[in-house]
């Protein structure tokens, strides 16, 4: 087992935050006064669904770096005829993009987190943009002593070039970094690049019992919770 981290890098989507419930609650918000009356979970799924492939273009090359936001945007436009949006203006269009800035953390990870700080630095390592996530921070009461993650490295997660710019962010080598997580998709990323890994389980991430409640590739650390991660860390 490798030395302690130094630092701890955390996935945001899923793994801090309640994306689902969230998307949902803010587009009912927007949307209802409007007299619209769609199923609030099936739009946040729909939305959410593009989200790999809206990145994959820019990840591939085929369109230059964007910030999530404008991702999101993008993603949007293509959801709206499932849901008879077509015919929303553009104000109520960036007030549904703006939803992703207003997401509730997960009920461990504000106490969590400030169990976590006095043992290493942390930031998200986040495929959102820089103002969602100092959004984010401030909406759930986060301490970040840097927001590192796409917009920094100018590329998407799994990219091994967003992992590395956050060591390089810190000065400290791989090794001494830890990706937090609850995708084992993106820890197997980030322990390619030599940063250790530590799984969160998220059971109910996409609904009740949809999430990854266990790592599926080998970590350093599976925790049920941010506190546990923290007594880990102090131990």
């Amino acid at each position: 087992m490798p030395q302690k981290p130094r630092a701890l890098f955390f996935d945001v989507f899923g793994t801090l935050v309640d994306w689902r419930s969230g998307i949902a609650r803010e587009a009912r918000a927007v949307l209802q006064p409007k007299r619209f009356e769609l199923d609030w979970a099936a739009f946040a799924d729909a939305w959410r669904g593009e989200y790999q492939p809206g990145m994959e273009e820019i990840r591939a090359g085929r369109q230059p770096f964007a910030r999530l936001d404008v991702v999101h945007r993008r993603n949007l436009e293509r959801i709206l005829g499932r849901f008879g949006l077509e015919r929303t203006d553009e104000a109520t269009r960036h007030a549904l993009v703006l939803a992703w800035h207003k997401l509730d953390a997960w009920p461990d990870v504000t106490a969590g987190l400030a169990k976590l700080r006095p043992h290493a630095l942390l930031a998200p390592v986040s495929n959102g943009n820089i103002s969602l996530m100092a959004d984010l921070a401030r909406h759930n009461g986060l301490w970040w002593d840097a927001i590192l993650g796409a917009e920094v490295a100018g590329d998407y997660k799994p990219k091994p070039r967003v992992y590395l710019a956050s060591c390089e962010a810190f000065d400290l080598a791989p090794d001494a970094c830890m990706m937090v997580a609850a995708h084992s998709s993106d820890l197997a990323a980030a322990s390619e690049c030599g940063l250790q890994t530590a799984h969160v389980a998220r059971p109910d991430e996409h609904g009740p019992g949809t999430g990854e409640t266990s790592p599926s590739v080998q970590v350093d650390v599976a925790v049920k919770d941010l506190s546990e991660l923290a007594r880990w860390l102090a131990a």
